[in-house]
């Protein structure tokens, strides 16, 4: 294992852990609107993970996942501040 792969895994398990943190915050969070950033904050850091663990194994398919998995926390994201803005998401 060079560097670069050694490197690319310590940035994989940083982002776990601090997942964990934004995971907290979740779970304590004072305001429906903290919870939803640290919701929005976890999808983000569970795509560069995917993003990561592609480079590691060298398969471009988890490349797409990622893109998936980020549009699909994104559209969460803005229909849960809607419902919360004004009650409704229609």
């Amino acid at each position: 294992m060079n560097l670069v792969d050694l490197a690319v895994v310590a940035a994989a398990g940083t982002l776990a852990l601090l997942t964990f943190a934004s995971l907290y915050r979740a779970y304590v969070g004072p305001s429906a609107a903290d919870r939803v950033v640290s919701i929005n904050v976890i999808t983000t850091k569970v795509t560069m993970i995917i993003v990561l663990l592609a480079v590691i194994t060298g398969q471009q398919v988890f490349v797409d996942v990622a893109l998936i998995y980020a549009m699909m926390g994104f559209i969460a994201t803005v229909g849960v501040a809607k419902y919360i803005d004004r009650g409704e998401l229609g």
